[in-house]
């Protein structure tokens, strides 16, 4: 289908070709004397009615007077002249007078054409003539064989005379030059083939070469190539219309590579990998290779040095990606650019490079561009922007595109590095907060992993702790605080603090849940407009208390994932019951789950890092987990390497936290139990059991001081009760002595005065004993005293 459906009314011809023309001849009287069809098609005039007519007849009055001279001139002349139509009308004509001599006869010729239809022919041939002498569009006409035929003028200036390439084929105008555009012929005469073929014209496409009146620079062109036929519609060959588009092309290359620089570089928050960022976007748009240089304490996430002394010590970045990177030292002498441009903090070229100490030059470098790594009134290091197969040199619009790109980098460089050392405090931070080292317990056989989470994302919220309890129980808890980062952190270590400190109060899991609820609740409500209690919002915890007497184990969670336990056969158990709210949403009760466990039983008390990922559902990871328990009689070491070897590669969304617990039970004849009637008598039964049950202990060198705090806690016992008294001994790491009974009043120590009776006795067990303390039960109150056992 045609693309241009009234290109055939546009003519060329002018108007006072005879062809189109209307003529007419006149006699040396000024009569007509001959008159054309095209005379007729013009005025509408028949020749019967103005042959042998004056032709003054056909003129207005005022152009009449001029004839007689027009018809007498010895020369062909011309004039506008307003004519009169047979119709009334008066047409304002330019009529060319040609005297005409023949055999004597003396005779003019008349040509005549529409005015207004010449001024317009007139108009397109000045057009054409600008095209060809002063259009800045380069216009080259190819024949059929793709050979140069003719050129305007702005094509015979860029290629420094189009007469030298009459006749040559087109490759020989650009020989290095190529096409950037896709989706089209790969060179030059396979495109006017196909126009030449179809002819369908080809507009728009983006050539690339270096012009041989400008062989340095590379220029970028427009060009669209058009098929021209002769009269008969055959093709005579191809034209070509090009057009130097060079700074618009370059200033959309930089643009678009100013848009994909704010996407890519500085995203990562990682110092190298910032670096890696810069050179993926310059290279090969702005230079053909990008090294970073750096101080290490950059590097490091510590503060840059102050001063930009020329020979301070770098390291210089290489590889395109973090995985690639290594680093090696560079140092500047002070005559050299890179120091110059570190001195001044401003950016300068070098065509040749000098070779700096520690630094291989390519022999093929043709230029180099040091821009200074500057932010906030500190040099952060040095980018150096190296052209190898690229010769021309770095201009005044290309260095300021680097220096931005440079000043994004630095931006993105620092606050990596500020990134690095709130990450890095974070992360000491965290780990000075959860337990160095774990305790040993009779209890239970503890192993422990924790990862932080990926660098990116922040150091998390996750914390652990196993905290010794009377009676040779032990509490175990495992929590996460939603969020990351150094207030996270902290968060965390005032969680696990407040979690230690209530459990020594032997409190059961959930009543500690509930008073630990209270405390973050009111740290919301007196942060609320600090913007930082977002975290205490977001708190889970589970807590748990193991008995090695009885082998009981009581558990309460806030909106943390229950624990899994494998018993001593291998079979693997999750609890049903749902936990309870997350901390600091109060109002809610928490509710104790008892176990009973064997010994050797496996339990484990993790995070949702360990059993939940981005790419898998947490049913998935506990089901993971819960296999790996299956392989309970290995060591619990070995347990936790074999869980965390299951976890998904790749970073860490969230920090994973595993605590294995293997329980153990105390045998039965390292326990004695004696019960007592509430008679003041059985102080002294008392005293004798305690003392014959060391002996069977092998313990008799602490017989006088267990039977004097035996003594003192069973009169306290009898004394405030109406019901049984309970007395147990445990024989552990220490010797524990343990009073139940049925009152809820909790004894008070205090100093007796000299003239006191009494009030001495739960003095005498505090400075007699290691740790001495009272924890409530369901049906009264227990007060244990423990011994250390040499």
């Amino acid at each position: 289908m045609n693309r241009f459906p009234k290109a055939a009314n546009v003519d060329f011809h002018s108007p006072l070709d005879l062809s189109k023309a209307a003529a007419a001849v006149l006699d040396d009287e000024g009569r007509i004397a001959g008159w054309g069809s095209s005379a007729q098609r013009l005025l509408g005039h028949s020749p019967e009615d103005v042959l042998g007519q004056s032709a003054t007849q056909l003129l207005v009055a005022t152009s009449g007077r001029r004839l007689s001279g027009l018809c007498k001139a010895d020369k062909p002349r011309s004039a506008v002249l307003d004519l009169c139509c047979r119709d009334g009308r008066t047409l304002r004509a330019a009529v060319t007078f040609s005297p005409l001599a023949h055999r004597g006869v003396a005779a003019t010729v008349v040509v005549a054409a529409d005015l207004t239809a010449l001024r317009s022919w007139e108009a397109q041939l000045a057009l054409l003539q600008g095209l060809a002498t002063e259009s800045p569009v380069g216009l080259t006409i190819f024949d059929t064989d793709m050979r140069v035929v003719w050129g305007n003028v702005s094509t015979d200036l860029e290629l420094a005379g189009i007469a030298h390439y009459v006749g040559r084929p087109a490759a020989d105008l650009f020989p290095e030059g190529e096409f950037v555009s896709r989706h089209h012929p790969p060179d030059e005469d396979q495109v006017m083939e196909r126009v030449l073929t179809t002819g369908e014209p080809i507009i728009g496409m983006h050539y690339r070469g270096r012009a041989p009146v400008d062989p340095v620079r590379e220029h970028v062109w427009s060009c669209s190539y058009h098929r021209l036929l002769d009269a008969r519609g055959e093709p005579l060959g191809v034209f070509e219309e090009s057009l130097d588009i060079t700074d618009r092309y370059r200033a959309q290359e930089r643009l678009s590579l100013l848009v994909r620089a704010g996407k890519r570089i500085g995203a990562s928050l990682d110092v190298r990998r910032t670096a890696a960022e810069l050179a993926d976007v310059a290279v090969p748009q702005l230079a053909d290779e990008v090294l970073v240089d750096l101080p290490p304490a950059v590097i490091e996430g510590r503060q840059p040095p102050t001063g930009s002394a020329p020979g301070h010590r770098l390291l210089r970045m290489h590889g395109r990606t973090p995985e690639e990177f290594r680093t090696s030292p560079v140092s500047y002498p002070p005559s050299s650019p890179q120091a110059l441009s570190l001195a001044t903090s401003r950016p300068v070229v070098d065509a040749l490079p000098p070779e700096a100490p520690g630094e291989v030059r390519p022999d093929a470098s043709h230029s180099c561009l040091f821009v200074p790594l500057l932010t906030r009134d500190a040099v952060l290091g040095l980018a150096t922007f190296r052209r190898t197969s690229n010769p021309d040199p770095f201009g005044a619009e290309e260095q300021t595109l680097a220096v931005e790109l440079a000043e994004r980098a630095a931006v993105g460089i620092d606050n990596a590095r500020r990134y690095t050392s709130q990450h890095e405090a974070a992360l000491v931070l965290q780990r000075s907060l959860l337990p160095q080292h774990l305790p040993e317990q009779s209890a239970v056989d503890v192993a422990y992993r924790y990862l932080p989470a990926d660098s990116r994302v922040g150091v998390g919220g996750d914390w652990f702790d196993v905290i010794p309890l009377s009676g040779a129980r032990v509490g175990l808890t495992v929590g996460d605080v939603v969020g990351h980062g150094v207030h996270a952190a902290a968060t965390m270590g005032r969680l696990r603090a407040t979690v230690r400190t209530l459990a020594l109060l032997d409190l059961d899991p959930a009543e500690l849940l509930t008073r630990l609820d209270d405390l973050v609740a009111q740290d919301a409500e007196s942060s609320e407009n600090d913007g930082l209690s977002d975290e205490a919002l977001g708190v889970t915890c589970l807590y748990a208390i193991y008995d090695p007497v009885g082998g009981r184990c009581v558990w309460a969670s806030a909106g943390h994932p229950p624990p899994i336990v494998a018993d001593s056969s291998g079979s693997v158990a999750w609890s049903a019951l749902a936990p309870g709210p997350p901390l600091g949403l109060s109002g809610l009760p928490y509710e104790n789950v008892e176990l009973n466990l064997s010994s050797g039983s496996v339990v484990a008390f993790f995070t949702d890092g360990v059993v939940e990922d981005r790419r898998t559902d947490i049913d998935s990871g506990i089901d993971r987990l819960a296999h790996v328990l299956t392989w309970q009689r290995c060591p619990v070491e070995e347990l936790c390497d074999r869980a965390l070897s299951t976890l998904p590669p790749g970073p860490q969304a969230d920090d994973a936290t595993l605590l294995l617990v293997r329980t153990r039970q105390l045998d039965a004849d390292h326990v004695a139990d004696l019960e007592l009637p509430p008679d003041p008598a059985m102080v002294a039964h008392a005293r004798t059991y305690t003392e014959r049950q060391l002996a069977t202990w092998g313990l008799s060198d602490l017989s006088f001081t267990a039977a004097l705090v035996v003594s003192e806690l069973v009169t306290n016992g009898i004394r405030y009760t109406t019901g049984p008294v309970m007395l147990r001994l445990i024989r552990d790491r220490c010797l524990l002595c343990e009073v139940s009974d049925m009152a809820h009043t909790a004894p008070h120590l205090r100093r007796a005065r000299r003239d006191d009776e009494g009030g001495r006795g739960l003095f005498l067990v505090a400075q007699m004993s290691q740790r001495w303390g009272t924890r409530y039960t369901s049906s009264g109150k227990t007060i244990w005293a423990e011994l250390p056992v040499s």
